[in-house]
């Protein structure tokens, strides 16, 4: 009779386990705490956190309203490595990436990002037609001219085109997703995008991140190439009250006078609360916007973590 209850107990406990259907654990929250409104500088040239690299380039990552969000990767993967270590920020966790533009002061680390999170949806600038740009690109074969009169081997895949030509990249397998217009990728979060007119990089595109906050409208910019003072007018048709510009102005080269002019647009002009410059800026212009912003100047170096909605002091 033992037996029999035994054999019964066994065939239960079998039974059970066959129907069970174990749920699997969660993945990760790529999520910002709800709450947080900050900008933590990975990369750049001058600093004074211990532990972190000084290097020529530009990371921040931003976190706001639940978001984690990568701007920009630095110039060399070993270097980003270490410096997100040391400020314990785990790029393995991100709801999303901003490169600004194909320099390799800002795409160094892309390759060390990949490495930790190889599927995160990457938005970068579209190179545009009839350039295969290191983002890589689908253009359509009718973007370049034919000529029917030519023999066969003369002409581009034997007269016979896909439809679509497919460009390589530098980052086989990334989740690009490129962008070529001003566009609300989270509600709130916008790409700004322009092309440079300035000499030494005309038709560079460039894309920068403006954030729709209670206070106004935050900023960040990587290099700034088509001019600082372009990407906040752009980005003022969101909302003309700027709450605050952090990256780089571009202004590293840029003569006393002209960099007076910029300061000037963007402390009287568009009247913006706050800058946190970095990255190409240039140390007079550092100087420059100091005098000018006075305690709304937010020193903004490697490893500095500042709050996105700051208050005055």
């Amino acid at each position: 009779m033992k037996s029999r209850s035994r054999l019964f107990f066994y065939f239960a406990v079998a039974a059970v386990l066959l129907t069970y259907t174990p749920k699997p654990f969660a993945a990760p929250r790529a999520n910002a705490t709800p709450g947080t409104a900050q900008i933590t500088v990975l990369y750049d040239a001058f600093g004074k956190t211990p532990g972190m690299q000084k290097d020529w380039g530009y990371s921040a990552l931003i976190e706001y309203a639940g978001k984690r969000i990568l701007f920009d990767t630095g110039n060399n993967p070993e270097i980003l490595e270490q410096n997100a270590k040391a400020k314990g920020a785990d790029l393995s966790k991100l709801d999303f990436v901003v490169m600004s533009h194909r320099h390799g002061d800002h795409v160094g680390g892309l390759s060390y990002l990949l490495t930790v999170n190889p599927t995160v949806k990457i938005y970068a600038p579209n190179e545009g037609i009839g350039v295969f740009g290191v983002f890589g690109v689908h253009l359509p074969s009718t973007f370049y001219r034919k000529d029917p009169s030519l023999p066969q081997e003369q002409r581009y895949y034997d007269g016979n085109p896909p439809e679509i030509i497919r460009g390589g990249t530098a980052w086989p397998g990334a989740n690009f997703q490129l962008i070529d217009k001003n566009t609300e990728i989270a509600p709130d979060i916008h790409l700004i995008s322009l092309v440079s007119d300035k000499p030494g990089t005309l038709e560079l595109r460039e894309l920068s991140l403006a954030i729709n906050t209670p206070k106004g409208l935050v900023i960040v910019v990587g290099c700034s190439h088509p001019g600082v003072d372009k990407i906040v007018a752009a980005a003022a048709a969101i909302n003309p009250r700027i709450q605050l510009i952090a990256g780089g102005f571009h202004l590293v080269v840029t003569s006393d006078a002209d960099i007076e002019k910029i300061v000037t647009a963007l402390h009287d002009t568009f009247k913006v609360e706050y800058v946190a410059p970095g990255h190409c800026t240039g140390e007079p212009a550092f100087a420059a916007l100091r005098k000018a912003f006075g305690d709304r100047y937010l020193y903004a170096g490697l490893g500095t973590t500042l709050d996105l909605l700051p208050t005055p002091r």
